[in-house]
């Protein structure tokens, strides 16, 4: 049986402890802690106060609706509501050391690698938010979520996190696997992977969601059927890769089935156009679109089953992570202002202190993976993964991982907007998930329906061009 820690916030100073020797047979979180969701601590199960220095507001119930004047028109794109905030100050090689509680390894390693990689920090805006109906069923779930399989898998929950007073790392990695991101989703997005002088050719993608999990429609989570997401992407561009689709089913619990997947392939030369099942998008195979600079459960920051590692928490710490950074996805941009050599222009990206677990992967001796160990940083007001370091097979830091989060203050909900993963061995990135030069992101996809969700779809798209 696994042995768990039950992580418990102090309301007094922010103050967290760990109690050692609870087993996943805990029956159950104690009423009276259920009771501070939505007091002390917020709906999400974050502390509601700010930091003892101010630096860190406290959550005021987030950014639920377009504030006026910044000229929201409901087509997808988000401007900045804090456009005309100042830089508060700019932690860069010369004064990282005077930063350097606040900084990850990972964002030390960038600014060694690169002299002129640099964190503009502004004032910390907690203004993750999410519908009435969510914060609801969080509370629910945690009554009655239970891991099983050693925390590689779990039941009992729906629509909210699973895990709003977690127990240890695995329920903190399924929160953001788990995190609420609407219910149908369409956009279109870009992927870069720029060589080391910043030439690139970006591949656009047009991809499709239904978050099942989050359907109004459920009751039951044994009525999922074991399917949390189904996920269709249509590679549009460049012309050598146009036509390429995948179609995705993906699993809660990975001992009642492993992830479905279904590519359809253009062909070439040596094979035929084909639909097929594909384990291409699990574990350490090279993530789409990468030039083989990231991982398939690299995509979303993190995705799919934790069974291939044991993970704990190494604490709950203050952190310069990039959040509320509307300026870099603003449709004024083009690519070519983003994507430059080494790093992305960090001029465009925002960061602020805020509140995050950080969490600890180390491979399990009897599994196979390209990272031997991962670290990885999760918002406490959100769930979401903001960043993380990623360990070569000899223990090196390889690569590092940022998330740019912003609210989408319409739905409301809040995730990455654009995500990027360094290689500090080949100097180079690659950047996913842009947008500037794309259609709007779409969260009422109503047109989406199950029918469209199977391979059969994948040959009626190929059929129908």
């Amino acid at each position: 049986m696994r042995v768990s820690r039950l992580i418990v916030a102090v309301a007094a100073g922010g103050v967290f402890a760990s109690i050692a020797g609870l087993t996943a047979a805990w029956a159950g979180v104690p009423e009276a802690q259920i009771a501070r969701l939505g007091q002390d601590l917020t709906p999400m199960g974050a502390e509601k106060a700010g930091n003892a220095d101010g630096s860190i507001p406290a959550w005021t119930g987030g950014l639920t609706s377009a504030p006026d004047g910044i000229g929201f028109k409901g087509d997808g794109y988000y401007p900045d509501p804090f456009a005309s905030d100042p830089v508060l100050y700019t932690v860069n090689k010369g004064n990282a050391a005077q930063h350097g509680d606040l900084l990850t390894p990972g964002q030390k390693a960038m600014m060694a690698a690169y002299p002129d990689y640099k964190l503009n920090v502004y004032q910390s805006r907690r203004t993750c938010a999410l519908p009435q109906a969510v914060y609801d069923a969080t509370k629910e779930n945690a009554k009655t979520a239970a891991l099983g399989g050693g925390g590689d898998s779990l039941s009992g929950i729906l629509m909210g996190i699973p895990y709003p007073l977690p127990f240890d790392a695995y329920e903190i990695a399924w929160n953001h696997n788990l995190r609420y991101r609407g219910y149908k989703m369409a956009r279109t997005f870009a992927s870069a992977a720029p060589t080391r002088t910043g030439s690139f050719t970006p591949v656009i993608v047009k991809d499709e969601a239904i978050f099942d999990y989050a359907s109004p429609d459920n009751r039951s989570f044994k009525a999922l059927e074991n399917v949390s997401v189904r996920y269709i992407q249509e590679t549009l561009a460049p012309a050598r890769r146009a036509g390429q689709l995948l179609l995705v089913h993906e699993t809660v619990d990975p001992k009642l089935g492993e992830r479905r997947s279904w590519q359809y392939t253009t062909g070439n030369a040596t094979s035929a156009p084909r639909v097929q099942r594909t384990s291409a998008v699990n574990y350490d195979n090279p993530q789409i679109y990468s030039d083989a600079m990231s991982t398939a459960d690299s995509f979303d920051v993190f995705s799919g089953p934790l069974d291939h590692y044991n993970w704990t928490v190494l604490g709950k710490e203050e952190r310069l992570v990039a959040y509320n950074s509307y300026k870099l996805s603003s449709p004024t941009l083009k690519y070519k202002d983003i994507i430059q050599p080494g790093h992305i222009n960090q001029d465009l990206v925002r960061y602020e202190k805020h509140r995050v677990w950080s969490v600890e992967a180390v491979l399990k001796p009897t599994e196979r993976h390209v990272y031997s160990r991962r670290v990885a940083y999760f918002d406490e007001d959100g769930g979401n993964m903001v960043g993380g370091e990623l360990y070569d097979a000899r223990g090196g830091l390889w690569r590092v991982q940022e998330a740019q989060i912003i609210t989408y203050y319409d739905v409301p909900t809040c995730f990455n907007a654009s995500d990027v993963v360094y290689d500090l061995v080949e100097g180079r990135y690659v950047v996913q998930n842009l947008k500037n030069e794309e259609v709007g992101i779409n969260f009422n996809a109503d047109e989406l329906r199950d029918s469209m969700f199977v391979p059969d779809e994948l040959r009626r798209r190929i059929t129908t061009r």
